[in-house]
């Protein structure tokens, strides 16, 4: 995987060179004797790619020196610098020369490239588990999905269900209220007609004379149930009352009842006295 960033670099490193090479040797060689001029660019090239090869060699450590980056950069700068001082100085061709000053830089920030891809590289056996981790993702979240879809269409049959039965119930409501409405209607029309009172008088005159009927219609509204009248509660003992019946209850055996037995005869007896009043009757005669 790795030569898909090492290739690229590679090779403009090697164009760079042999450009900055032939540059200086066509530059100077006018000035000073051509081995001279491949000497000076020899150095160039040589002092990059040695700050090269240290900074790969820092890199396969896990290591990082940023005075040999430095360095490699500055020696990046001269032979970009050189090729664009003679793309200036050119007499033909300049633009073609300029376009290519530009390489020694390239080449540089490709070998950048590749080692950050080096740092972040993982191994297929990483790669494969977080393969498998956004599969599993992705594979929960449709799930998920079809989820709350099955969930919406769900609620969203039960609402209409709802929707439909809340509508036929009051429809039914609305016809019943118009049904007895019209009864009550009847009702009051027979109630107000005057051969309805002359019928009322006539059922009603020989049992009560002097007396006319009056029909009223019954309350259209809500009942309650009717409920067992309560009995009338027994009038309350009064504290002396209530000693004499608990010493006779206490002392109708021998040995005296406790209060607990006094209690439970008094209340079998039909007698009635809160717990307040029929403990305080206890301490007084005991």
């Amino acid at each position: 995987m790795s030569a898909k960033t090492v290739l690229p670099a590679v090779a403009m490193t090697a164009v760079s060179m042999v450009l900055t090479l032939a540059v200086v040797v066509m530059w100077l060689g006018t000035a000073v004797p051509w081995p001279v001029a491949v000497v000076v660019g020899l150095g160039i090239d040589g002092g990059w790619l040695a700050t090269l090869a240290y900074e790969r060699r820092l890199a396969a450590q896990g290591d990082h020196n940023r005075t040999v980056t430095a360095v490699g950069w500055s020696f990046g700068l001269i032979a970009t610098g050189v090729l664009v001082a003679h793309a200036l100085t050119a007499e033909h061709s300049a633009g073609a020369w300029l376009a290519v000053a530009w390489l020694p830089i390239a080449a540089k920030a490709l070998w950048l490239v590749h080692s950050m891809w080096e740092r972040t590289a993982l191994t297929p056996n990483a790669l494969d588990a977080i393969r498998g981790i956004q599969q599993e993702a992705r594979d929960e979240a449709a799930v998920a999905r079809a989820r709350l879809w099955a969930e919406a269409s769900t609620e969203e049959t039960r609402l209409t269900a709802v929707t439909a039965a809340g509508a036929r119930v009051a429809h039914v409501q609305a016809r019943t209220a118009q049904t007895l409405s019209q009864a009550w209607s009847t009702l009051e029309t027979a109630r107000q007609g005057e051969e309805t009172g002359k019928a009322l008088t006539s059922v009603t005159g020989p049992v009560t004379p002097g007396v006319t009927a009056r029909w009223e219609l019954p309350v259209w509204g809500p009942s309650e149930p009717t409920t067992t009248p309560a009995l009338e509660a027994a009038p309350a003992l009064t504290d002396g009352a209530l000693d004499v019946l608990v010493d006779e209850i206490r002392h109708s055996q021998t040995p005296p009842l406790s209060y607990r037995e006094m209690a439970a005869r008094f209340r079998a007896a039909g007698h009635s006295a809160s717990e307040v009043r029929l403990r305080a009757a206890w301490k007084r005669v005991a």
